[in-house]
């Protein structure tokens, strides 16, 4: 027997109540600085809400030199001149917005080498000046050879990978290195990380765009009333789930993998030759025991495998650890830790006849 259409209305009427019971206690708890600390963490949703917040509270998550951009989500503003930054240093950017003031021709010049380099924060070199930076310590190593640094601060290999076949490539160079952290894996699996950005799914075993173009901070802001609440604290629980079960790994590295390889396919179809240089952070600087961590054995058999090259950069720490040297094991690193990052890939490119 079918149901009324009275029976029908109060089943639907039932449906949309709960929905807004739902809808509106979750904008409630949200909307709570304190439970919102204690279930946020770095899910999309988070993100999304932390920096929503920080606009509403009049507080940029941007630094100074950051521009909008629509298919990476944000990029180094070109043109940048001796801007304060981190307590003391500068940043300087030259016209196409690559860090430090020098500018460098599409053509190379002839008879020198050309070395791009990609990665985050690490790489931008966050906490140091133009100098400072290991791409920049870099170039000092290797005469007659040009570095050309197009790290940006919270980029994942997404965002890199987006960055070389938009401008790296551009370059001509001799060899593309991505300088590679674990922890940037996180960053591929979200469409917002410290702020919109694109993401790339698998579909068919296949790397596909999305998010893209990148909505715009205004655009962002505007949507937000309109987003349901309810569906982002089931993001919010779930990513917690997924952290505390070790799923959350599974999805990074699935989507990573393909990744790389297809940063390594883009470099050596260009006909440039491709490095990762695995750059140790906090937690495996100071690790006394000279053996490979989980991770780091992880990713030098899938590069050994697929055959690309890859620099193991730890030991040169150790190192400078058994001198008695005082490295910083927290945070970003100082301009000690990007010289000495400098010269292991050096010392690298140079025994693996990549450069000389």
């Amino acid at each position: 027997m079918r149901p009324g259409p009275r029976k029908i209305a109060v089943a639907v009427a039932y449906c949309v109540a709960v929905a807004l019971f739902l809808e509106g206690t979750a904008r409630a708890v949200l909307s709570s600085d304190g439970f919102f600390r204690r279930v946020a963490g770095n899910d999309e949703s988070s993100w999304r809400l932390k920096w929503v917040k920080r606009q509403k509270n009049g507080r940029r998550i941007y630094y100074a030199f950051d521009d909008y951009h629509p298919t990476r989500g944000w990029a180094l503003r070109p043109g940048l001149r001796d801007v304060p930054a981190f307590g003391g240093k500068t940043v300087n950017s030259n016209s196409r917005g690559l860090r430090g003031a020098r500018e460098y021709a599409l053509e190379k010049p002839p008879g020198v080498k050309r070395i791009v380099v990609l990665g985050d924060s690490f790489t931008f070199g966050e906490d140091v000046g133009d100098d400072e930076a290991w791409p920049r310590r870099l170039e000092e190593l290797l005469p007659g050879t040009e570095v050309l640094n197009l790290g940006v601060h919270g980029y994942g290999h997404d965002q890199m990978l987006l960055y070389l076949k938009e401008e790296g490539l551009k370059y001509r160079p001799d060899v593309v290195v991505v300088g590679f952290l674990p922890d940037d894996m996180e960053r591929n699996v979200l469409a917002f990380r410290d702020y919109a950005k694109p993401r790339f799914v698998l579909k068919g075993g296949r790397l596909a765009l999305t998010n893209v173009p990148v909505p715009s901070p205004d655009e962002v802001l505007a949507r937000e009333p309109y987003r349901m609440k309810f569906l982002d604290l089931l993001s919010m629980l779930r990513g917690d789930y997924l952290r505390r079960t070790g799923r959350d790994q599974d999805a990074m590295r699935a989507i990573t993998l393909p990744l790389m390889d297809e940063m390594n396919s883009a470099i050596t179809g260009a006909g440039a030759r491709a490095a990762f240089a695995y750059l140790p952070v906090y937690g495996e600087i100071d690790k006394p025991e000279p053996g490979m961590t989980g991770r780091e054995r992880f990713f030098f058999s899938y590069w050994r495998q697929r055959g690309i090259q890859s620099m193991y950069l730890r030991p040169f720490f150790l190192e400078r650890l058994r001198r008695g040297e005082d490295l910083k094991t927290y945070g970003h690193w100082g301009p000690l830790e990007h010289q000495i990052v400098a010269e292991g890939v050096k010392a690298y490119l140079v025994e693996k006849g990549l450069m000389r």
